[in-house]
């Protein structure tokens, strides 16, 4: 792991429902790169959750990734169930938010041997063929929520500083 001295800028959402409009409040962190390689066989949505549990990760994103999937879960846009695909993919992104106690907000992105392109949310179950190269951004100086949001009447990402210890 090594500590960058860059600092990411995130807005602080603060939702009220006695206010129409959305108060955005800048915060800022530093960023701690955790780089990890899944093998194959591996479930990327298990392995990344179980990490930033075991090292108690309260706010972290993707970087970068790439790899291959022979085993591909995911949930199309506005569609409640998840499909699976089998077959090998290339995993050309995977983005999103991940926090100890928040879960996980992460969108794939996948293409065949034909180049076909499919994308959606990352479902449990997945697995990887060859490996899976991962960089994850965690941000010691915040914490990740989701808390539901009126306006769209699902869980969404709130953004706090952490308290100090």
């Amino acid at each position: 792991m090594h500590k960058y001295s860059l600092f990411i800028f995130f807005c602080l959402i603060n939702l009220s429902l006695a206010n129409a409009a959305a108060e955005i409040l800048p915060t800022k962190s530093s960023a701690i790169a955790h780089v990890l390689r899944l093998a194959p066989d591996e479930d990327p949505k298990v392995v990344l959750m179980n990490y930033v549990i075991k090292n108690k990760i309260s706010a972290a994103s993707i970087a970068s990734v790439v790899g291959s999937l022979k085993v591909t879960v995911m949930r199309y846009a506005n569609q409640k169930d998840t499909v699976k695909l089998e077959g090998f993919r290339e995993v050309l992104s995977l983005s999103g938010t991940l926090g100890a106690t928040s879960g996980s907000h992460l969108h794939l992105s996948v293409s065949d041997g034909q180049g076909t392109t499919l994308g959606g949310h990352l479902g449990e179950g997945s697995k990887v063929y060859t490996t899976l190269e991962v960089v994850l951004l965690s941000y010691p100086e915040l914490e990740f929520e989701r808390v539901l949001d009126p306006k769209t009447t699902y869980q969404e990402l709130s953004i706090k500083p952490k308290p100090k210890k």
